[in-house]
């Protein structure tokens, strides 16, 4: 699809994302989430979210395809947490994707994303020094951060299903980038996601 645009006409590809929970919405849905795909020239479709990862199987992931196809998305992204699975590939045969999708399997959750953000972290913790060496490996990263918080500020965020999606807002209000994630030496899940999207950014 080309587009027109102050300097002419450019080439747009239409993307649909298929997420797991509303921590992961909220984020593909951000103003600076879609900057990032602006500037890659990838327009993203309304975000399904699937209400969890037991939902992100195959009879319920065609419908959500099919919706977002006749809408005109010409590639489809499933983003989805490692949770307590053994690998990246006992997820994907789980959701059982066609072999065309992009399956982005955030380890182990995506607010590992958020620990690998150090530029945030240290707004958020009033520490400029501060550093997270290993994201990925924290079963329990939103534990982690909140716990951090306490140690820093002397508060937590709240409670888990209220306090994720606080977590979630506050982070991008902050600054949160995939970009910044990507760019820590172990967070190897964000990193992907970046590259899957430049690899399909129209040339």
């Amino acid at each position: 699809m080309a587009v027109q645009c102050s300097g002419g006409w450019r080439l747009m590809v239409k993307i649909g994302f298929i997420c797991e929970g509303q921590t992961e919405q909220i984020f593909l849905q951000s103003d600076r989430f879609k900057e990032l795909l602006a500037s890659l020239n990838i327009e993203s479709l309304p975000v399904i979210d699937a209400e969890g990862a037991g939902n992100l199987l195959p009879h319920n992931i065609s419908g959500y395809i099919e919706r977002l196809e006749k809408q005109g998305a010409q590639s489809i992204f499933i983003l989805t947490d490692l949770d307590e699975d053994i690998c990246i590939t006992k997820t994907k045969e789980r959701i059982s994707a066609r072999p065309q999708d992009i399956v982005i399997i955030a380890v182990k959750k995506i607010e590992a994303w958020f620990l690998a953000c150090t530029p945030v972290m240290r707004k958020l913790l009033g520490e400029p020094g501060f550093t997270f060496p290993s994201p990925e490996n924290e079963r329990q990263p939103f534990e982690t951060i909140n716990q951090l918080l306490i140690q820093y500020i002397g508060r937590g965020i709240g409670k888990k299903t209220a306090g994720k999606v606080k977590l979630v807002f506050r982070m991008i209000n902050e600054g949160f980038t995939l970009a910044d994630a990507a760019a820590h030496p172990n967070c190897h899940s964000a990193r992907y996601l970046l590259k899957k999207l430049t690899e399909i950014a129209p040339q």
